[in-house]
């Protein structure tokens, strides 16, 4: 899955395009789906992100979640409008940051920390 494919950008049209769905769950699935977001129906929200993600900027933040994916350095420089460079850059503060070893680490910790969710 590319890191394109992961996100939706505002100026996708397809999405305006989409009929609304009205679905009507019982009290059960809603409990699921709240918890699969983190949250519970009378909770405070979705579950706090760990303290070690505020180390990082917003630009790093979106490189972490695009690494998630399994993106490239190269596509996450074309999705970004970067240079391959910028981006790596990027990845080495990350792992700087956070502490970690690799790219493999980073992946387990966005997973493990929720910054991503598996789809």
């Amino acid at each position: 899955m590319s890191f394109a494919a992961a996100t939706r950008t505002s100026h996708d049209s397809r999405w305006g395009q989409r009929t609304p769905l009205t679905l009507h769950l019982d009290h059960l699935a809603v409990e699921g789906l709240m918890s699969a977001l983190g949250r519970r129906p009378d909770g405070p929200g979705p579950r706090a992100l760990p303290p070690e993600l505020a180390r990082l900027t917003d630009r790093e933040l979106t490189v972490l979640r695009a690494m998630a994916t399994g993106a490239s350095n190269a596509e996450i420089a074309a999705e970004l409008y970067l240079s391959v460079a910028t981006v790596k850059t990027h990845v080495a503060r990350v792992l700087s940051k956070l502490g970690l070893r690799d790219r493999t680490q980073a992946v387990v910790f966005a997973y493990e920390s929720r910054l991503v969710v598996p789809s």
